[in-house]
């Protein structure tokens, strides 16, 4: 049994441990945030995806308000550092020099300097670092792209995403609304499509994009368009500034020469797949969604099972590059070349 610890209980910190609890072969057994109220109460807490509303059970669980007094008095196999953005370098650092691999939450930091940091813990300590992208865990994610690498259906000319949000107001001291703290939606929320984007298609050559700067004083929302020696067309729209009633929307449309692949989560069927000739079709899924077949994945590899990698650290911090080429676009209404 692999002894699990979550440093952060807000949002993610309760989807990570309600992922952890249902599996067989990995246990929960220490906590630590310093929010005193939510090692207490262990209240539910709402989120852009349902999952969190109800409250823990923390019986058994040693509970901390200082995370270098988890680490030491706390044999731990694996950590989720649930912590906000600003937070990931410094605590990921602590927990791989303790000896402990990490699932930290995305994005892995707030600039390259922070993720090359992260980078050579990994390199010095020989730990396991996951970055949470979930997305490509995701399964309707996980099938296009598996379509797609097939070459059932020809290549891509195509591909569209969009990625929605009323504002987010559920953070510990509303950090996730502090762009300095979160990087805003562009580096919070934006950046799930923009590696996705670099899953399927690799690093494009160029971005350009446009932005308008909302509630975190940062871009909030975001349309990019990726540039590709094939001149195939990849956009995507990420943004947060939506109304409450609107809820939350992820969604794509990517045509490929013999089929198009529909997906969004507020349709009835989300997934499916409209060939050229015959009727449109839905095909059978992984049971589960991102978070919980990412932390499924983390588990058996730090358990010793051989499986195909979905992301390294190397190609989260390609995101973060690919992230601040697309801020820096926006910034000056200029393409930007992907050094």
């Amino acid at each position: 049994m692999l002894r699990i610890g979550i440093a952060g209980l807000g949002f993610m910190g309760k989807m990570h441990f309600k992922c952890y609890n249902a599996l067989d072969n990995a246990k929960v057994v220490a906590i630590c945030d310093i929010d005193e109220r939510k090692i207490t109460a262990a209240d539910g807490t709402a989120g852009n995806i349902a999952g969190t509303e109800q409250p823990l059970d923390l019986s058994g669980i040693e509970l901390f308000a200082d995370f270098d007094k988890m680490l030491a008095e706390t044999k731990l196999d694996a950590l989720s550092i649930t912590l906000p953005t600003y937070m990931h370098r410094d605590f990921t650092v602590k927990a791989l020099n303790a000896g402990v691999n990490v699932l930290c939450e995305k994005p892995m930091a707030m600039n390259i300097t922070e993720c090359q940091d992260m980078l050579t813990a990994v390199e010095r300590t020989g730990k396991f670092l996951l970055i949470g992208h979930c997305i490509r865990f995701w399964p309707e994610y996980a099938k296009a792209k598996q379509i797609i690498d097939s070459g059932e259906y020809g290549k891509v000319s195509v591909a569209t995403f969009r990625r929605l949000s009323l504002t987010p107001t559920w953070s510990w001291n509303n950090w996730i609304v502090n762009a300095s703290k979160s990087g805003g939606a562009l580096l919070d929320m934006h950046i799930h499509d923009s590696d996705f984007v670099q899953y399927l298609f690799g690093m494009p050559k160029a971005v350009n994009t446009h932005g308008v700067k909302g509630p975190s004083g940062g871009f909030d929302h975001i349309t990019t368009t990726y540039v590709y020696d094939d001149l195939k067309l990849v956009t995507a729209e990420g943004g947060w500034m939506m109304a409450p009633g609107f809820g939350f929307e992820m969604s794509f449309n990517i045509i490929l020469e013999k089929c198009t692949i529909v997906y969004d989560c507020k349709s009835e069927p989300a997934f499916k797949i409209c060939p050229k000739d015959g009727d449109a079709f839905t095909v059978q899924l992984p049971v589960g969604d991102g978070y919980s077949l990412e932390i499924e994945h983390f588990v058996k590899t730090i358990a010793g099972e051989k499986l195909l990698s979905r992301t390294t650290p190397k190609q989260s911090l390609d995101t973060i590059k690919l992230i601040l080429a697309e801020k820096e676009s926006a910034q000056t209404g200029k393409e930007v070349t992907i050094q």
